[in-house]
């Protein structure tokens, strides 16, 4: 751990790392190429933002805020052996986890807990709702008639009938998948809405307006819907959870049959539960063993965390969130209750 310690007496000075390769050096001469000067880190194979954060830090929430100060790095889920990744100075991590007053840290600075949570990428969260959200209008055309619509081009969009389209506006383009049933049941769980991108009006004709792709989060398609675009902040603030609230796991967006880390998912609980915007709640698994050879007598075994999930949408009877730790495989159907931390 002599690691970890010289550099976390070097970011509570305020300096940077010089002094970091010499005592490297007499701990393993190969570790001294890992941290350098000037805060940054090397990536070597088997590396992620998530365990490099945990690993500087000790709390692998940060990884999306090293995410935004490494702007080099397009998407998060691949970093490659021999990058650089800038790390933070004293008071930018003093800002990240909040203030020291009446915080009690287990072991050096990054035993704290954050304030927020970044998420960069939440405009791009979907959604499970018990109707279908009614659209403003479905792209009928793209320009060239391209397969595939992504940033910068023009689509042809036609309003439903009591849309007003403006030009200036701005809309998300969503698609619905097939309904989302309780397994085992025909018991409706409520439609899928799957986030695409957003177009920005420049045009309004009679029949039809014209408008131009701005973000694409995946491809694009004709027949894509849109709705009102509202805009949702990437700084989560976190908060209290719901106490004694059990839930599961629905199935992930992607609808995967196994879950991981930083997979976005949906749970059958919403905010009709308690359930909000910034709560974390813990995965787990609860074994029911024999007392005896025989199997007459059973007992049910406390309760095994394995994942947390951090809550990111809200709908009135489920909610969308992120798997921010994964210790094995989460399947669909996973039980998740109200963190004991």
């Amino acid at each position: 751990m002599v690691r970890k310690t010289v550099f976390f007496l070097c970011v509570a000075m305020g300096l940077g790392c010089p002094c970091l390769k010499t005592a490297l050096a007499d701990e393993d001469p190969e570790q001294t190429v890992r941290f350098e000067s000037g805060l940054y880190y090397t990536v070597e194979k088997g590396d992620t933002l998530w365990n490099i954060a945990e690993q500087v830090y000790d709390v692998p929430w940060v990884w999306t805020d090293l995410w935004e100060r490494n702007p080099h790095i397009a998407n998060p889920n691949w970093i490659y052996p021999g990058e650089r990744i800038r790390l933070f100075w004293r008071e930018e991590l003093e800002r990240i986890l909040g203030p020291k007053e009446g915080i009690e840290p287990e072991a050096g600075l990054g035993r704290r807990v954050p304030r927020y949570f970044l998420y960069p990428a939440i405009d791009s969260v979907g959604f499970v709702r018990e109707q279908a959200v009614t659209p403003w209008g479905r792209i009928f055309k793209v320009r060239e008639d391209k397969v595939m619509i992504s940033e910068g081009d023009l689509v042809y969009i036609r309003a439903e009938e009591e849309a007003t389209l403006k030009t200036g506006d701005y809309y998300t383009v969503f698609r619905t998948l097939r309904p989302l049933r309780e397994q085992g049941a025909d018991k409706l769980i409520g439609i899928q809405h799957c986030i695409v991108g957003v177009v920005k009006i420049t045009e309004v004709e009679p029949a039809f307006s014209m408008g131009r792709v701005i973000l694409s989060f995946q491809d694009i398609k004709v027949q894509d819907l849109i709705m009102p675009y509202e805009g949702r902040s990437p700084k989560i603030e976190l908060v209290e959870s719901e106490e004694g609230l059990e839930g599961r796991i629905i199935v992930s967006e992607r609808r995967s049959l196994i879950i991981g880390d930083r997979t976005v998912v949906f749970i059958n609980r919403g905010r009709k539960d308690g359930v909000k915007v910034g709560q974390t709640y813990s995965v787990y698994y609860q074994e029911r063993e024999d007392l005896d050879a025989d199997g007459k007598e059973s007992v049910l075994l406390p309760p095994v965390d394995f994942g947390e999930i951090l809550i990111l949408h809200t709908e009135e009877t489920t909610a969308t969130a992120l798997v921010t730790m994964a210790q094995k495989a989460i399947l669909p159907g996973a039980k998740t209750h109200t963190c004991p931390h």
